[in-house]
């Protein structure tokens, strides 16, 4: 079996920085740049969509939306993208995929997603969380103005579904069950709205994200610019009136934007949104090259919220443990260094010239090179482990050792990577693990020269 790369692999912009080992590092996606983060709980899972800036961005060029997931917050896996512009036949422009967000309802899963230049906010509709997303109705679902932008979707207790969007303006239609089509009239928000010569308490940008918790609506956005920070306003009614209570997190001249995606997920409340920390590692200018960040949000008992420093270096706390008894995809990431990801299509060739039927799509770690690593955070080896298997494909050969709780810490694992000359065939291989039990962070650090091979999977044997 073997690979065919899609596009060539990019080479990744250098992260400096040390490791704290009791909690992830923000920003949270090192392999990418990514923005606008959209997170989703679903079987006990968070879905995280966002956007994604490309590795030559200098202003904003956006083709697809990615899609990551994670059960503690910490180890993040890439599973590529899941939508793109192309995937909407009425959309005449490659670049644009700006802030979408999906959400559930009657078992399939919807994704908004704005459009710019004036137009609109489609839709895409999949029967799974991966995807694959079509488009139902072949048209925008909104088109209002060159203010459709950054829709956020909420579905009440009643069942009624709202979708609100807008820059420099709040607006909002009533979406019918089918999530994709709307009742009535496209309303603006009187509250947000910007007269002029009038005060504007609430010093909205873009950006909305709207929810419910314990009663109170909520809705949080990009505020003050620029830099924005993230602030918010509550309302006892999904229409309104709102009451602006003030910063979530205030500008910082190191983010000139943000954009706020806020959940519940195990008994805690997180915000999500971005900065330029990674960007700015390797360039004075300012380009659009944004990394999402997350934070632990904290509620006053009256439901307002505590304000946030700026982005912290630690991020959040590890939710539970990893096991690495079960094959674990090498995208998925803690923190690392130097490393990307790509995806390719596997096919089954029957003889040499012929492509033959195509098995699946893969996502792999790529442009390893000397030096680079990867960390997995909290992998619970308590049973101890005999041996570590690794699914690679060799291009120049190299090894990769696998150190416990620090990059340079006890050294529990060499495997040895040959040169095959095949740089597209994906082979198992594996070495013997000395005695080691616990709960540790594990780093695969790279050696050898450049280009070194494509990492699949790995898993610990008992």
């Amino acid at each position: 079996m073997k690979v065919i790369l899609k596009k060539a692999i990019l080479l990744l912009i250098s992260i400096a920085g040390g490791i704290i080992n009791s909690s992830a590092q923000n920003p949270i996606i090192q392999t990418k740049f990514t923005a606008d983060p959209a997170p989703m709980v679903h079987n006990d899972t968070v879905f995280l969509y966002t956007g994604h800036d490309e590795d030559d961005a200098f202003g904003f060029k956006m083709h697809d939306w990615l899609l990551y997931t994670s059960t503690d917050l910490v180890n993040w896996t890439d599973h590529g993208a899941v939508a793109s512009l192309k995937d909407f036949k009425w959309v005449n422009t490659d670049n644009g995929a700006w802030a979408a967000q999906c959400i559930r309802r009657n078992g399939k899963f919807y994704l908004y997603c704005p459009v710019p230049n004036g137009l609109g906010i489609g839709v895409l509709v999949a029967d799974s969380p991966y995807g694959p997303f079509k488009d139902p109705i072949g048209k925008p679902l909104v088109k209002n103005s060159t203010d459709d932008i950054d829709p956020t979707v909420f579905i009440d207790d009643d069942g009624q579904a709202y979708m609100y969007w807008g820059n420099p303006n709040v607006y909002y239609v009533k979406l019918n069950e089918d999530m994709i089509s709307y009742s009535g009239g496209i309303i603006k928000d009187t509250s947000f709205a910007k007269v002029k010569d009038q005060p504007d308490p609430f010093h909205y940008q873009e950006g909305p994200w709207t929810y419910k918790r314990n009663g109170h609506y909520y809705m949080a956005y990009a505020s003050t610019c620029c830099p924005e920070g993230i602030g918010y306003a509550m309302s006892t009614s999904p229409t309104g009136p709102w009451q602006y209570k003030g910063m979530i997190m205030d500008g910082d001249p190191r983010s000139s934007g943000n954009h706020p995606g806020i959940i519940d997920y195990k008994g805690n409340s997180y915000v999500f949104g971005f900065n330029y920390q990674i960007g700015k590692k390797t360039m004075s200018k300012h380009y659009e090259r944004r990394s999402i960040c997350l934070e632990k949000l904290t509620y006053n008992a009256d439901g307002t919220i505590q304000k946030l420093p700026f982005w912290s270096a630690t991020g959040v706390k590890q939710l539970a443990s990893l096991n690495p008894f079960n094959k674990v995809e090498a995208e998925t990431i803690a923190f690392s260094e130097g490393v990307k990801t790509a995806s390719a299509t596997e096919w089954e060739r029957n003889i040499p010239w012929n492509r033959g039927k195509k098995i699946a799509d893969r996502m792999f770690v790529t442009s390893i090179n000397h030096g680079d690593y990867i960390k997995v955070q909290g992998a619970d080896l308590s049973t101890g482990a005999s041996s570590v298997e690794m699914s690679i494909a060799a291009l120049y050969g190299g090894k990769i050792e696998v150190h416990i709780d620090k990059i340079d810490g006890p050294l529990i694992a060499t495997v040895n990577v040959g040169t095959s000359g095949e740089g597209d065939v994906f082979k198992t291989i594996s070495a013997p693990v000395r005695s080691v039990k616990g709960v540790h962070d594990i780093y695969f650090v790279f050696k050898g020269e450049k280009d070194l091979f494509y990492f699949d999977w790995w898993k610990f044997k008992k």
